[in-house]
């Protein structure tokens, strides 16, 4: 008889909507250490937060530096807007101080730093994305609810920390544990420099969890290095240490690498119903279900086992999220009308997403037209697009890259597709 393992303690006893897409909970104790410790899982602390009446501090930490916040994103806002709803306070930390250092999580050189000025412009453009000012529904965070959210700049502290205190911070750490770090490792062994204002940053980033005295700390799986910095800390300057709950990093619309804008394989939040569903309604296969379970609420099990019926749901869902039922049922009708070919009144009547002919000097040839509308990056693309069948205009392909329109007036209206993702109606 084979012997089964025990399960794991952090595990068990959790509630649905925390222990959905989770890729890893830390401490881990064991079964005989949390009889010894009931404080060594985090089901424990929930028991204890509901009997005291006091909600957990749930931290999240986001440098911004960028203005958009893809779907990628979007996973650990959604587990920090499950805290919310479940009765907990969100502490979401704008690294307003930290991303001027960079974090070098995931870099093969040093990051370049932003400006103060660069930072804060990055920081509001997040806090509308993620909901400031608008419905608490369609929101990624609960903006609205008293005592659900704290919005915090990490400048607040470390911005005042004199040099005593950052010797003091420095003293919680050894070279060696930097080194530990596997993008530091790979750095340091392949020769490539490593600065030292590099190794304060997961230093910095952990002391925010004692500024804020976190319970837990949300993070990708990329992050564990970071957050069991902040461990540390608070058990350094005598505080409860925090447990590190970390989800999967998302791939992105290739089903190959992570979702990135440097990639050109995102869904931004702010995208448009048309195109956020026909590119979602399209990812592969390989990645459906984890976009399924890390992106949507749907119960995995009443959904058609067909893989293309559940495309179509999770794409569904995840629109209706951002942008309603009826935007994302229109959406969703639109995009079969024009991946059908709907040319005439069926294309006039679907909700696409505008691109402007203003800034096109006519005649037009077609693979200009393409570039000169930002479908594509450049002519050379566009070229290639056209000759590999990948362009209609009003569901007729083009076929030749040098046909020629004469003038805005000949186009003003009409639908112009790449693949099967991307469409714009021309306007003037």
């Amino acid at each position: 008889m084979v012997e089964q393992p025990s399960p794991d303690p952090n595990m068990a006893f959790l509630p649905a909507w925390l222990s959905r897409g989770l890729a890893d909970l830390f401490p881990a104790a064991s079964a005989a250490e949390a009889l010894a410790d009931p404080d060594q899982t985090l089901a424990a602390r929930l028991a204890q937060a509901d009997a005291s009446s006091r909600p957990l501090r749930v931290k999240l930490g986001i440098d911004p530096t960028g203005s958009d916040i893809h779907l990628g994103h979007s996973i650990l806002f959604r587990k920090l807007r499950a805290f919310q709803d479940a009765g907990h306070t969100a502490v979401l930390i704008i690294g307003d101080f930290t991303a001027r250092i960079g974090d070098p999580t995931g870099k093969s050189a040093t990051r370049v730093q932003l400006s103060a000025a660069e930072v804060e412009a990055n920081a509001e453009t997040y806090l509308v994305q993620l909901g400031l000012g608008q419905d608490p529904a369609r929101a990624l965070l609960d903006f609205t609810t008293p005592g659900r959210l704290e919005v915090r700049r990490n400048s607040e502290w470390l911005a005042a920390m004199d040099l005593p205190a950052v010797i003091d911070l420095l003293g919680t750490s050894t070279v060696g544990q930097m080194l530990a770090k596997e993008d530091f490792a790979n750095r340091y062994g392949s020769g490539t420099p490593i600065s030292l204002h590099e190794f304060l940053y997961p230093l910095l980033q952990g002391y925010d969890s004692v500024a804020i005295e976190a319970d837990l700390e949300l993070g990708g799986t990329d992050q564990k290095f970071n957050v069991a910095m902040g461990r540390d800390l608070q058990r350094h300057h005598g505080q409860r240490p925090q447990f590190g709950l970390l989800l999967p990093i998302l791939p992105g619309l290739d089903g190959v690498q992570k979702m990135s804008k440097s990639l050109g394989n995102t869904v931004a939040l702010s995208e448009a119903p048309l195109s956020m569903y026909s590119k979602l309604e399209k990812v592969p296969d390989a990645v459906l279900e984890e976009y399924l379970t890390l992106l949507t609420d749907l119960a995995l099990e009443s959904l058609p086992t067909n893989p293309r019926e559940r495309q179509k749901a999770m794409a569904l869902e995840v629109t209706r999220q951002r942008h309603g039922v009826e935007a994302a049922a229109a959406a969703q009708a639109d995009a079969a009308r024009l991946v059908g070919g709907a040319s005439g009144s069926a294309a006039a009547d679907a909700e696409v997403p505008e691109a402007s002919l203003a800034g096109v000097n006519f005649p037009a040839k077609a693979f200009y037209l393409l570039s000169a509308v930002g479908l594509c990056a450049s002519s050379s693309e566009a070229r290639r697009q056209i000759l590999g069948g990948g362009v209609k205009l009003d569901g007729e392909k083009l076929v030749d890259p040098n046909q020629e329109f004469a003038d805005a007036a000949a186009l003003q209206g009409k639908v112009l597709q790449l693949g099967k993702k991307t469409f714009r109606r021309l306007a003037f």
